[in-house]
């Protein structure tokens, strides 16, 4: 434990205390005698830190007391202790934030590259849709309207890359899983965002899934799907609907 917070007074009222305070101060300065207190995972580096500078500190405060040091060397003392604090802190911080979880995030960029890849898509076979892109959460990351697209596209779009992102697989495998196996049809009422239709798809980097892509608008579900996988391939995801023959 670092000494600079083991007393409630500054320096300059040690200082400037009597020879019983000072006797008081040369006990919280002092190293301390039981070694089990500074913990095992303590860098080598900081174990023998409070030893070395706690008694300089107690030698600087008697000899101001004693007229040896300008008093101005108490100010710059007390700013070494807390400098100290800091450092004898850090061994225990840093292992804390090296325990988190890291989880890859999509860049906004490739959001908006995969909607307007896919917008193109369609575009080409003359379909007009919405593009929705979510997180790996399922919140809206970026969504386009295609010029015509019909208003309802904007939500299935969006509620179809939520689904896809949510249960981590392309909705139309999920449309057929519910239409084949009766106790699944739970699946559609989680919530009033899943959308089982066609045209989402899950956007995954190297086995983890990040988000998800939903395109809404194009005659067929089949349809949605192939220009949901053209913004898949835009950016370098995995590819969620096999090439056509």
């Amino acid at each position: 434990m670092a000494c600079v917070y083991l007393h409630s007074r500054s320096l300059s009222d040690i200082a400037h205390s009597t020879a019983a305070n000072n006797a008081q101060a040369s006990a919280l300065f002092s190293t301390p005698k039981n070694p089990q207190r500074i913990p095992a995972n303590t860098p080598p580096v900081f174990r023998g830190l409070r030893s070395r500078i706690c008694p300089r500190l107690l030698r600087l405060v008697s000899n101001v007391n004693a007229g040896q040091a300008p008093r101005r060397s108490v100010p710059v003392a007390y700013r070494i202790m807390i400098a100290t604090a800091f450092v004898m802190l850090m061994p225990y911080t840093v292992p804390a934030a090296d325990e988190l979880p890291k989880e890859a995030v999509l860049p906004m960029g490739m959001a908006g590259k995969a909607i307007q890849a896919s917008l193109d898509a369609c575009n080409k076979d003359g379909y007009r849709v919405s593009v929705s892109v979510v997180d790996r959460a399922g919140v809206l990351r970026a969504m386009a309207r295609a010029d015509g697209a019909g208003p309802h596209t904007v939500d299935s779009s969006r509620k179809k890359a939520y689904t896809a992102a949510s249960l981590r697989r392309p909705t139309t495998e999920l449309a057929e899983l519910i239409n084949k196996v009766p106790t699944m049809q739970a699946l559609r009422e989680m919530n009033d965002q899943v959308l089982m239709l066609g045209g989402g798809l899950p956007i995954e980097f190297g086995g983890e899934i990040v988000g998800g892509i939903g395109v809404g608008g194009a005659p067929g579900a089949h349809l949605d799907d192939a220009c949901a996988q053209a913004g898949l391939d835009a950016i370098g995801a995995a590819p969620k609907v096999p090439a056509p023959k």
